[in-house]
């Protein structure tokens, strides 16, 4: 990774390159990271950048301090502020997150909001100090961030309506043993091992990465008989690109590929 990355802030977000990988941190440490307009708009900008910069491959969205996000704030909520993106929804990505791979690093506290924004991110790498939780309806409130839309998604049916009826958390290691938690670490290493697992996706072809992501995202809504179709127009580009051809003759070389995103 590169020794002195530079650190870019917008708003109350942090950008810094690592490499093909992108790291975009919330820092509101003092208020447990919720989310504020500004939140919402930096994280938006950085997913701008992300899927624009052919030089990245993948990103990591990350907490300053020991939560990784309580949601909206309600403070700046009663102010008049609606942390949302035109486009991307609230917190600037969950109605649309990134086309390129996305991993949430989670240490602390994910609840409300900040759950959702976990939900909307394709892997989550979570340290056993994590916590995960949709506490909406303790409030009076529905989840109506994604929540609802993508837990069912992701662990059992019945366990999700648990969950999003009780408004209790989970910790790391259960939503672990659930598949919601790709990678398991200690306690302060959640960004650390998402920052290598974004990493080792980045290696690869990055045409094939975003075809490869959009498929899984988009193939559940797909009729079974017009799969291969749709599948097809998305794969067939890729597969008469440059970077393909590199693949093959770096393979054949023994060689890592040099990817030129074309």
């Amino acid at each position: 990774m590169t020794a002195d990355p530079v650190v870019v802030e917008v708003g109350d977000v942090l950008t810094e390159t690592l490499d093909r990988v992108l790291v975009i941190t919330i820092n509101r440490p003092s208020v447990r990271n919720a989310v504020n307009t500004s939140v919402a708009h930096g994280i938006g900008s950085a997913l701008d950048r992300l899927d624009a910069d052919e030089s990245l491959s993948a990103g990591v969205l990350a907490g300053a301090g020991p939560s990784f996000c309580a949601g909206m704030d309600l403070k700046a909520f009663l102010a008049g502020e609606r942390p949302t993106v035109p486009g991307r929804g609230f917190a600037g990505l969950v109605e649309r997150s990134s086309d390129k791979p996305l991993i949430a690093a989670v240490d602390g506290a994910a609840v409300a909001g900040g759950f959702e924004i976990v939900l909307a991110c394709d892997l989550v790498v979570a340290s056993r100090a994590a916590s995960f939780g949709l506490p909406e309806v303790k409030r009076g409130l529905v989840a109506a961030g994604g929540g609802l839309l993508r837990l069912p998604q992701r662990i059992p049916y019945q366990l999700a309506m648990e969950l999003a009826l009780t408004g209790d958390r989970i910790d790391a290691v259960r939503g672990a043993e659930l598949g919601l938690v790709n990678r398991l670490t200690e306690p302060g290493q959640a960004r650390q091992v998402a920052v290598e697992l974004a990493a080792s996706i980045s290696r690869n072809g990055p045409l094939a990465l975003r075809a490869t992501k959009q498929i899984l995202r988009q193939a559940r809504d797909w009729p079974t008989d017009e799969f291969f179709g749709r599948q097809a127009a998305l794969t067939e580009p890729v597969r008469s690109s440059a970077d393909a051809k590199e693949g093959a003759r770096a393979f054949k070389e023994r060689r890592d590929p040099v990817w030129s995103g074309r």
